[in-house]
């Protein structure tokens, strides 16, 4: 890990800051418990504090940010883990209300998701439980980093978890007690030696718009059977967007909002809806 910590150093960044007291760090993730990336993440994470792992129980990718109303959830620990870890019968969600109100012995500092298998870009940041996790903290007043390893399917024999918990590493130390309220980082991370990491840039949240969303699949009844799936071609992505940081070989650090509300057309709806309704005298 020191090799990889010191890939990251080279990148011009600011030094490093003492944390002072421990701070208590709960992860988890969407992939599930048993996923290699959120054992690495976990690992690297100790180097800071007591960290707490609440995990699904299985693979809960593309979730969302469903909380279970309905029915009860369990959490259960799991045995020979290097940290305390938790399996969770509900989904990523859930598992950051069950790691901050009970899991976590006290309220966490902070909350780490990944290291989800498969970048989290573009419009894909709305159907993602890693980052659904991320945004559930910073309701409750947790700082939160969402991270991925940006796999591609298909291509990649290794999977270079270590270059995303190191970055993941870089980014608590630094960025803990500096984020705003409402907002958290979304990182994605090349399947990379850290050696062969570009650098790393700051963007905005790209488009990813998909071709051939429906696959028809055979069926034995009446219906018509499909699966949603899609095809997005790189070379679209626009100037200064995750997309294109990753595309090109960069780690991509975006901040994200949890506050929805689209600023340049506010005062656009208020001149023309508000005067309108005015009564007339």
């Amino acid at each position: 890990m020191a090799g990889v910590l010191g890939a990251f150093g080279d990148l011009g960044s600011t030094p490093r800051v003492d944390l002072g007291a421990a701070v208590r760090i709960l992860v988890t993730n969407d992939d599930g418990v048993e996923s290699p990336g959120i054992v690495h993440l976990a690992e690297a994470l100790r180097q800071l504090g007591e960290v707490t792992v609440v995990a699904p129980d299985g693979d809960r990718s593309a979730i969302s940010h469903r909380v279970t109303f309905s029915d009860p959830v369990s959490i259960s620990p799991v045995v020979g883990r290097s940290v305390p870890t938790f399996s969770c019968s509900g989904t990523p969600a859930d598992c950051v209300v069950l790691g901050a109100y009970e899991a976590c012995g006290g309220f966490p500092g902070l909350l780490v998701s990944g290291i989800n298998r498969g970048a989290n870009l573009g419009d894909d940041i709305n159907y993602s439980g890693t980052v659904a996790a991320a945004i559930e903290a910073s309701i409750i007043g947790i700082p939160s980093i969402a991270v991925s390893l940006a796999i591609r399917w298909g291509e990649d024999a290794e999977f270079h978890w270590d270059t995303a918990s190191a970055l993941a590493l870089r980014l608590v130390r630094e960025w803990r007690t500096r984020l705003p309220e409402t907002s958290f980082l979304n990182v994605n991370v090349p399947n990379v030696p850290a050696q062969e990491l570009r650098g790393i840039r700051v963007t905005r949240q790209g488009r990813k718009r998909y071709q051939e969303r429906l696959q028809q699949v055979p069926s034995s009844g009446t219906a018509a059977t499909f699966r949603i799936r899609g095809t997005y071609d790189f070379r679209s992505a626009r100037p200064g967007t995750d997309l294109e940081a990753i595309r090109e070989g960069y780690a991509s650090i975006t901040p994200v909002s949890i506050d929805r509300t689209d600023e340049p057309l506010l005062p656009l709806l208020r001149d023309e809806l508000e005067e309108k309704a005015r009564p007339r005298l």
